[in-house]
């Protein structure tokens, strides 16, 4: 760290008489992995790089466990070097001692990047943006639930008692008071967030009992995904204060709407001037390629948009999701929606994404698509007209096994993500996938046991 840096950061965290510095670097799944320091260490680091982890934790998956063997990742598990963003440098409001977060790059001895952190993943893919003189700016929509608390995994959610002695049993989209039940989660929640400089607008209901989404404000992808990163956290926190869960899982009710987060996405150049949209408000070429792009790659990086075996429930028809990469204006059974708006806002809206998924590696992904697209100058599909249910089946995968399978045949985006991260994710998520083929599920029980 440069002196004069050093000197700032430790100004601001005298001033706030931080005693704890907790350092964060997001795994493959978007679990915070990371150590817990004294300020006096954590300053101290910086000088002899003694913030290490071990380079294993990129193989280390949902449930904790750890890939067996592994093309990339070296048996003796060697150490990688955490170098903190000072500017993602917060406090941590939930805490009783003034405590502070920073998130951090994983780091090779040598000062490069680790190529397998998701981090490190967003950043190549804004880097290939930023040598086209392209900017991508992005706005996610994230969705979740607030449930009961479930201590025991194998009962079902329920909903959580709210300020009038009962669950919401029916399903009440943009319904405010339903909002209202959980006022005191999200006064919480808002505050959290201002005292961590998450730019998050709206607050709806969304259809599911209990199933709220956030707006983030539009921005730098990498911004925006440390945001989506640290909001997990904070909501996970602030039901907890109140005796509930909030989850983002993605398909968490049987018979309730899956979560999503959605990603607006549109390209600026240095100016600031948007390339989907002429000066009379027309779709550029550079717009319909983007689209393009996603259209034909988005169902080969669903292993990285929807990383889990839950993710795939969410992706049924009638049922507030996606099935395919149809794209429209306002029309929110389709994938790939276009919202109505004047040039400078002009964007797509990839409405693919679980809220399960990693916001660095959704959003690296998603880009990535377009990106392909523009670059290789692809043209989408007319745009659909009517329900998009209607037409003919699934176009996306409808389980991770076949996500992993059609991310390995796709050479173009594996080259543009990186192949190491793409071989170490896809082990990941193998050793995942062979765990849950492990459990026998109660639908089992219920229909086979005496059946067959």
């Amino acid at each position: 760290m440069p002196e004069g840096e050093r000197t700032n950061i430790e100004k601001w965290l005298k001033d706030r008489r931080v005693t704890e510095i907790e350092c964060m670097v997001p795994d493959m799944s978007g679990i915070a992995r990371g150590k817990i320091l004294p300020t006096k260490k954590f300053l101290d680091s910086y000088n002899n790089e003694t913030l290490r982890l071990p380079e294993s934790i990129f193989g280390q998956t949902v449930t904790g466990d750890y890939i067996d063997e592994s093309a990339i990742l070296s048996e003796i598990e060697p150490d990688i070097i955490l170098v903190p963003d000072v500017s993602t440098v917060r406090m941590v409001p939930w805490y009783d001692e003034p405590t502070a977060q920073v998130i951090c790059d994983a780091v090779n001895r040598d000062g490069t990047k680790v190529s397998i952190a998701p981090r490190s993943v967003l950043r190549r893919i804004l880097a290939l943006y930023e040598e086209q003189g392209w900017y991508p700016v992005v706005a996610p929509e994230l969705e979740f639930y607030l449930a009961a608390k479930n201590i025991d995994a194998d009962y079902p959610l329920e909903p959580p008692i709210g300020a009038s002695g009962r669950p919401e049993k029916g399903r009440q989209s943009y319904g405010i008071d339903a909002v209202n039940e959980f006022d005191n989660i999200f006064e919480d929640m808002y505050d959290f967030c201002e005292a961590q400089e998450i730019d998050i607008d709206t607050l709806i209901h969304e259809a599911g009992a209990a199933q709220v989404e956030i707006n983030f404000n539009h921005g730098d992808p990498l911004e925006l995904a440390d945001q989506a990163f640290l909001f997990k956290r904070t909501v996970r926190q602030c039901a907890l204060r109140h005796g509930v869960y909030a989850t983002f899982m993605a398909k968490p009710y049987e018979h309730e709407p899956g979560s999503a987060m959605h990603i607006h996405q549109s390209v600026v150049d240095k100016n600031g001037k948007n390339l989907f949209a002429s000066r009379n408000g027309r779709d550029t070429k550079l717009f319909h390629h983007h689209i393009g792009g996603l259209q034909k790659h988005l169902p080969t990086a669903m292993a990285m948009i929807a990383p889990n075996v839950n993710s795939y429930r969410r992706i049924v028809k009638w049922n507030a999701a996606p099935i395919n990469t149809h794209w429209a204006q306002e029309n929110r059974t389709v994938g790939l929606r276009v919202p109505e708006s004047d040039a400078k806002g002009r964007r797509i809206e990839n409405r693919v994404p679980g809220a399960d998924a990693n916001p660095y590696l959704a959003i690296a992904a998603s880009l990535a698509c377009g990106y392909l697209g523009m670059m290789n100058e692809l043209k989408p599909s007319k745009p659909k007209e009517g329900v998009a249910y209607e037409s003919r089946g699934f176009a996306l995968p409808k389980h991770l096994l076949d996500a992993l399978g059609k991310l390995h045949t796709n050479r173009e985006l594996k080259e543009v993500m990186g192949e190491e991260f793409v071989t170490v994710f896809m082990e990941v998520k193998d050793v995942e996938y062979n765990a849950y083929q492990q459990v026998i599920s109660a639908w089992e029980r219920e229909h086979l046991l005496l059946n067959v």
